[in-house]
This record gives structure tokens, C-alpha cells and sequence, in this order.
């Protein structure tokens, strides 16, 4: 199995090829989203910001909440924790250590049931890999802890490898969006898992 480390490497390199290659990725992936996803767990939506090579989101958040959803996006708090805080596209934004720009600290703290998430590479078992910080992680735990968490990844199809390197506190992904389709990652593991109680291989 690859390790972490160097996965990572390799995937920046290829997102940043898929980015240039494909600028509108960000339009098409809204054009696939499945919005039966938004009828079942909204309309609690988070979102992200893109970042350097990230797919947009900002195409698809837009379309959310066109149909109903309630918008929030990602805060590093003090404390290092991340958190999710109410946002709707066109309101001001804080500019953030590193050079991100988040929701200020008065708005309102939400917990998103339908959470939209960047990431560097995905397998069909919906294992994600991010950045190394743990941040999607630790809250996506404490959120699935708290009730029902829906992890939707938005990627391109080329971020989609054979396996990720997974550890004990990674979280997994229900579900990925390209440019090219949808993955219901929960089912695939479903079928995983009830082939293996088989004897399948």
C-alpha cells in the first residue's frame, strides 16, 4: 500500500493537472450533484472555499440553496478546533492565518447534516484522503457522534484511486461527486462488507 505521504505528493501534482485542464469542473459537478442527496439529509448544507487546484464548490452551493438549503462554511477556531458557521454566498468573509477566508466569528455556529468536502484523493470504499490536519476528520466524528452527518466529497474523476492508505481515526466519505458522475461510496462498502459475511472475496 502507498503510503500516506507520498500519495499526497502525487495527488496535489495530478490536482493541479485536473484543475488546468478542466476549469469549469466546478459548473459540471453541480450539473451531476444528485439532489435527492439534498432531500434526504439538508437542509443543513456545509461547504467549502476553494483552495489553490480544490474543485469549486461555490457553483454548487449557489444551486443548493436556490432549492432550500441552509449554507455554512468551515471555521479554524482558536483552539484549532473547526467548526461550521452560517454563510450564504455574497456575505463577508474574515481573512484567516494562511491565507483563507472564513465566516466571522459572529456568525452563528450550525451543525450541517449534508457536509460538502474538498480532498486530494478518494477510493471506492470512500476512504478520503486530505491534508494531514485531521480537521474533516475530528469534525466529522463529533458530528456523526452528535446525529446524522452525510459526507459528500466534491472531486475530480482523476482523484479517484485503486486504495487509500486508511487509519483508525479517518472518517469515511458516503458519497463523491466528479465532473463525470456520481459514487455512492456507503453502498459500495455496504456490498463490500456483505460479501466478506459470504465467504465472497
Amino acid at each position: 500500500m502507498t503510503d500516506k505521504a507520498g500519495l499526497r505528493a502525487e495527488m496535489k501534482e495530478l490536482r493541479a493537472e485536473l484543475s488546468a485542464r478542466n476549469p469549469d469542473a466546478g459548473e459540471h459537478v453541480a450539473e451531476k450533484f444528485p439532489m435527492r442527496l439534498l432531500e434526504r439529509y439538508g437542509p443543513e448544507v456545509a461547504g467549502y472555499l476553494a483552495i489553490g487546484s480544490e474543485i469549486d464548490a461555490l457553483p454548487l452551493m449557489k444551486h443548493l440553496e436556490k432549492a432550500g438549503a441552509e449554507l455554512s462554511l468551515p471555521r479554524i477556531e482558536e483552539d484549532g478546533s473547526m467548526t461550521y458557521r452560517r454563510w450564504s454566498p455574497g456575505e463577508p468573509l474574515e481573512r484567516r492565518p494562511f491565507g483563507l477566508s472564513e465566516p466571522c466569528s459572529s456568525a452563528p455556529e450550525v451543525w450541517p447534516t449534508l457536509i460538502l468536502t474538498p480532498l486530494l484523493a478518494f477510493d471506492q470504499m470512500g476512504n478520503r484522503l486530505g491534508y494531514g490536519q485531521g480537521h474533516y476528520d475530528r469534525t466529522l466524528s463529533r458530528l456523526r457522534e452528535a446525529g446524522r452527518a452525510f459526507a459528500c466529497a466534491l472531486a475530480y474523476h482523476g482523484q479517484l484511486v485503486d486504495e487509500v492508505p486508511v487509519e483508525s481515526h479517518d472518517q469515511p466519505l458516503d458519497w463523491a461527486v466528479t465532473e463525470e458522475g456520481s459514487f455512492p461510496l456507503f453502498m459500495m462498502r455496504n456490498m463490500r462488507a456483505i460479501s466478506a459475511a459470504s465467504g465472497g472475496v
